[in-house]
């Protein structure tokens, strides 16, 4: 993939980034994808280049936007903390008390707080949803409020991979009277100016680059940890692990169909580029204002990436950190946004990132179509950060 030019604007300080860009399509490890990083308040990095679609018949545009999978969790809990800081939203206070049908089945003392940080025992439905459920956030939410938590509340955490949008998008629905979607848009996104929606309107269905499988960068690569929750996923079809990812049955009919783009599914189909990203994590790093725009006061930032769960993950099989809607750092090497401690965010499955550092205050996006095979951090995306960080030395 020599011939791919690479498009956009790269300061010289992190020409590394370019370089570092460059050579993962060269290595054959890209289809088309962005990286953008933002210091200090400034857009300092934001390249693309490759195809958009797996034909490689359209070329990448710099209005190319994907599906980030779970990178949204994070605009999710964004809009949770935003309703936070303005006394409409208490941590402490039991869900059902903005969400009164989800006090049954053992839920009525379920916090807040455990929602945001995978805590609430609801990663998951035990009857099988019919296809079309996926796409009705009514009747994937009732059903989550008739659910019985698959661990007590509080005690433990696993990762809520896909229900975690319709839980905390329903609380702050109830309290607001907007969509998660539609608060997101109104509040955040065009604020900053973000090309980012979660339910994506029909006029934009052809930007939309087209992703690959799951793992096409190699199943050879494929890191331990995803292949103990294949194996875990393989071995009991109808467990906890398996339903988070394949209930409703539709899941596995993947993201490059019309109905996923404009559903609002808030855990796992957020579409944007990675300026987007890295703008949003640009103006948290640099304590919550961007441009005369505030998205969260430093007290909010504090709260959301302070951490609340940590160890093992009753659904992934692996020991995650997490905060209240931000993954931390984690213990491995290859699963941190960079050296610093303070630094958060999330990636979403297949390789796409975005975090953010408030010691370097660096905002970091990046957006590929060719899905790789981790877990957690993408190596590609690791080598980016990795230069970015250097670019700063």
């Amino acid at each position: 993939m020599s011939d791919v030019t690479i498009q956009g604007e790269c300061a010289p300080r992190f020409a590394r980034v370019r370089e570092v860009f460059e050579s993962g399509f060269r290595g054959g490890k890209e289809v088309g994808a962005a990286v953008a990083v933002v210091h200090d308040g400034e857009t300092v990095v934001d390249l693309w280049g490759g195809w958009a679609d797996m034909a490689r018949s359209a070329a990448w545009q710099r209005d190319t936007i994907v599906n980030v999978y779970s990178c949204t969790k994070a605009m999710v809990a964004l809009c949770a903390h935003q309703l936070i800081e303005r006394g409409r939203l208490d941590l402490d206070a039991p869900v059902a008390e903005y969400w009164p049908e989800f006090g049954q089945r053992g839920k009525r003392n379920v916090l807040v707080r455990w929602l945001l940080s995978h805590r609430a025992g609801l990663p998951a439905l035990r009857e099988t949803l019919p296809m079309e459920a996926l796409y009705d956030w009514t009747m994937m939410t009732e059903a989550l409020a008739a659910e019985e938590p698959w661990w007590e509340p509080g005690t433990a955490h696993g990762y809520h991979a896909v229900t975690y949008g319709w839980l905390v998008g329903e609380v702050v629905r109830r309290i607001d009277g907007r969509s998660l979607g539609t608060y997101f848009r109104d509040e955040i996104a065009r604020p900053l100016g973000l090309d980012f929606h979660i339910g994506l309107e029909d006029t934009h269905h052809h930007r939309v680059g087209e992703l690959s499988e799951l793992g096409a960068t190699g199943l050879d690569e494929l890191d331990p940890s995803a292949l103990g929750l294949m194996q875990v996923v393989m071995s009991d079809p109808e467990g906890m692990s398996a339903r988070a990812f394949m209930n409703p049955p539709s899941l596995a009919l993947g993201v490059n169909n019309p109905e996923w783009r404009r559903a609002e599914i808030p855990g796992a189909n957020g579409h944007a580029p990675a300026r987007g990203l890295a703008r949003v994590y640009g103006a948290l790093a640099r304590g919550g204002d961007l441009d005369g725009v505030h998205v969260l006061d430093p007290a909010g930032i504090a709260r959301l990436s302070t951490e609340h769960s940590c160890g093992q993950d009753l659904v992934l099989q692996v020991d995650t950190r997490f905060g209240l809607g931000v993954m931390l750092p984690q213990a491995r090497r290859d699963a941190r946004f960079g050296p610093g401690e303070r630094a958060f965010g999330h990636p979403g499955a297949g390789g796409a990132l975005g975090c953010g550092d408030p010691e370097a205050k660096i905002g970091f996006g990046y957006t590929p179509n060719l899905l790789g095979p981790h877990i957690l951090l993408d190596p590609r995306a690791v080598a980016l950060l990795d230069a970015v960080y250097t670019s700063l030395e």
